[in-house]
């Protein structure tokens, strides 16, 4: 039994030609990261987390965090370029650990993309919300709100939900398009915000520069860990680009640095130009200039993130649905899921159903405690990915790795380390939820999963004839 639950896939299955089409270039999958990287950290969660967190200090937790994230993200580029398919960390554990290990982690991925798109989709809705008032218009609490703060279902966050939906059905290089348009917006927007908070900085509001200690240092990194998880549905694209081996890695390093950068900059004037103590809003940047008197570019501030937060549920909700996809092939989940459109060449049965699924949780959920799911569901993956580029190059040494991953077993440790760590530090609340998790889906698995995968011997679909 336990020989069949630890039965790995082979490699020439991830390397069947796909149903999918090859569309996306390294420059496409670049904007991408951007586009996934670049929004509910910058503009709902860094002022939450200086808030409550880690005060002014918030500028080392975006460091810290984003050393965990560029260790994990060298292994993903490794494993990308090496491995193929479009599962993910999911795809990368079926060939190095076996089937109840990639199950896990597959699981453990559709915790991390369904409440990440319904916590950004919540935040947008913040936004949006404080447009329209801005704009005079007074939209009804009890549809503004989730039933936690005594509304009755946050339809803003439920109606952008089901115009990616309809995007993301009509295929991916026209939502690869439409994510380039809102991610040079996105940008714009981050720069008016710089240009205009320079002149404003006061290091006074840094004379308290980390109210809550070390702890709380590492608990606003555990918290705006969410912002980096972007780069991490680029991995799902490798179907889909063409030139995966070269594009993957590109897009993976190049987003995920250029993010850094941008986070650790906005997050230290954003603390230095107001007291953090006013932050914990919906929309702190926003909130930040309407604090110093830019009244003006505070409502674009808040077209800008309007945009941006769009592409960041876009890309996730993209990379939910081919995880999904690469599971129902596997025969994991029913193989319903699995069928591609002829004319869209997209999954538009997952689709549709995951969007159902996160606009309910979008629409009555409240937005930390879907964040802090986000990150341990994020946290557990990156640190079996860091694993598994440790042990897929002992076994597998000589297998043709287009990225090669430096200093390696040295760098995917440290990823696992700081994953841990920034785990530990999450509330004890969170594990208890994602235990729960972990329980369903072990259920599920064994009532269902292991039954018709396709080691059973059961034949995939959503491939062509052929091989890459």
């Amino acid at each position: 039994m336990l020989s069949r639950l630890l039965k790995k896939k082979p490699l020439d299955e991830f390397r069947r030609t796909s149903a999918l089409l090859h569309s996306l270039t390294a420059f496409d999958l670049t904007l991408m990261g951007i586009g996934a990287i670049i929004g509910a950290g910058v503009f709902v969660l860094t002022g939450i987390a200086a808030a409550t967190k880690a005060g002014p200090a918030i500028v080392l937790s975006y460091v810290i965090a984003g050393l965990a994230s560029m260790f994990a993200a060298l292994s993903y580029a490794e494993l990308a370029s090496s491995i193929g398919g479009s599962g993910s960390a999911y795809s990368y554990a079926y060939a190095g650990f076996g089937e109840l290990i990639a199950w896990i982690i597959g699981w453990d991925l559709l915790l991390e993309y369904v409440m990440s798109v319904g916590t950004v989709a919540i935040g947008w809705s913040g936004y949006v919300n404080n447009l329209f008032q801005a704009l005079h218009i007074k939209l009804p609490d009890a549809l503004t709100k989730n039933p936690f703060e005594g509304g009755i279902i946050n339809l803003l966050a439920v109606l952008i939900i089901i115009l990616l939906s309809l995007l993301l059905c009509l295929g991916v290089k026209q939502s690869a398009r439409f994510n380039a348009v809102i991610v040079m917006i996105k940008l714009i927007t981050i720069a008016i915000f710089i240009t205009l908070a320079i002149p404003n900085v006061n290091l006074e509001n840094w004379q308290h520069f980390m109210p809550f200690g070390w702890t709380g240092v590492m608990q606003g990194a555990a918290l705006v860990f969410f912002a980096y998880i972007g780069f991490d549905a680029l991995s799902t694209a490798v179907e889909e680009s063409i030139n995966p081996k070269r594009d993957i890695p590109i897009g993976i390093i190049c987003s995920l640095a250029i993010c850094t950068i941008i986070y650790i900059l906005v997050s230290g004037l954003l603390t230095s130009i107001v007291p953090y103590t006013s932050l914990n809003v919906r929309s702190p940047v926003a909130e930040a200039l309407l604090l110093i008197g830019h009244h003006t570019a505070a409502g674009f501030i808040a077209v800008g993130a309007i945009a941006g937060l769009t592409t960041v549920m876009l890309v996730m909700f993209y990379g939910l649905s081919r995880i999904c996809f690469a599971m129902s092939r596997d025969g994991l989940l029913p193989a319903f899921f699995s069928k591609i459109n002829p004319n869209t060449h997209t999954p538009i049965r997952i689709i549709i159903f995951n969007g159902v699924f996160m606009g309910l949780i979008a629409g009555i959920a409240p937005i930390n405690r879907a964040a802090e799911l986000v990150n341990i569901g994020t946290l557990a993956a990156f640190t079996f990915v860091c694993a598994g580029a440790i042990a897929f190059r002992r076994s597998h040494p000589d297998i043709n790795r287009p990225f090669k991953l430096p200093l390696n077993p040295l760098i995917p440790s440290l990823g696992i380390f700081f994953c841990l760590y920034l785990i530990v530090h999450l509330p004890a609340i969170t594990w208890w939820r994602f235990i729960i998790w972990a329980i369903a889906g072990f259920f599920i698995y064994f009532l269902y999963g292991i039954k018709h995968s396709v080691l059973n011997g059961k034949v995939p679909s959503g491939y062509t004839a052929g091989h890459n």
